[in-house]
């Protein structure tokens, strides 16, 4: 990939690769799906400005670390096809920096939807 092209182009390259990671990994689906289901909720529990914001924060650094994981990932079998001990490690460390932002996400969906549903519950509580 020539690296002279103009804005457009390097626009168009980025998306093409987020597109790929969308197309070819099942864990980018997942969480997808998972940042969906993030945004419904919080659209129907009516959440403040800067609850979104963290929302936002939560889900476009889970997405983006798959990116990066999946990015890893290819180079290093490209870089080395066999089976190398090094290699193994490096994927897992990548997928450990996945697992760190999900796990990340989930506290804070804790911190966020927490009140609400509690304020939810307790209304049904007390009819």
């Amino acid at each position: 990939m020539p690296s002279d092209g103009g804005i457009i182009r390097k626009f168009a390259w980025a998306i093409a690769g987020l597109m790929a990671v969308i197309g070819e990994e099942q864990n980018m689906k997942i969480h997808l799906i998972a940042a969906a289901i993030a945004v419904g909720t919080g659209w129907i529990l009516g959440l403040e400005r800067v609850e979104w914001g963290l929302l936002f924060i939560a889900i476009t650094l889970v997405l983006m670390a798959e990116v990066i994981n999946t990015a890893i990932e290819r180079t290093i079998d490209l870089i080395a096809p066999q089976y190398h001990p090094l290699a193994e490690k490096a994927k897992n460390m990548a997928a450990g920096a996945v697992l760190l932002s999900a796990l990340a996400a989930v506290i804070l969906g804790v911190i966020v939807f927490g009140p609400h549903l509690l304020n939810i519950i307790a209304l049904i509580i007390e009819q």
